[in-house]
């Protein structure tokens, strides 16, 4: 909150990112860890939600073969309580429908956003507002 002051906005956001990445587990590491079908990776997921300056706001692991969708839940409702002026959550299409109905049901104000890169696009392409979380995981991988 003190960093987001600091740069002269208020001090909880009104839109944040969710996103997730897949990470191989550790050796001597056997809690919480399952297969990534898509990715093919074994081992556990990193799921953050960021605001649009890229600060993390709630970090949550879990197994890597539960649904993005599913944990989701998990990741968004410890901040609720205290960001009271959220009004958007942006994500990707794995969030559409489960996390897209919690909200509806849950909590009416609060809009979900989804965003994905163009099909036909290669490579790295920044994507409305979620590049700030991409960039997270990349400060996390150095």
């Amino acid at each position: 909150m003190m960093l987001r002051e600091q740069e002269g906005r208020q001090a909880t956001p009104s839109a944040v990112s969710i996103d997730s990445q897949s990470v191989k587990k550790a050796p001597f590491v056997s809690e919480d860890t399952g297969i990534d079908g898509n990715k093919r990776i074994n081992g556990r997921k990193r799921h953050i939600l960021t605001d649009t300056v890229g600060l993390i706001w709630v970090a949550v692991v879990h197994a890597a073969n539960q649904h993005d969708g599913v944990m989701a839940e998990h990741v968004v409702s410890p901040v609720l309580g205290y960001l009271h002026r959220l009004k958007k959550v942006f994500a990707d299409a794995a969030y559409k429908v489960e996390l897209g109905d919690w909200l509806v049901r849950m909590y009416t104000s609060i809009e979900l956003e989804i965003s994905s890169r163009p099909p036909t696009a290669r490579g790295f392409v920044p994507v409305k507002i979620r590049w700030v979380v991409e960039q997270t995981f990349g400060i996390f991988n150095q």
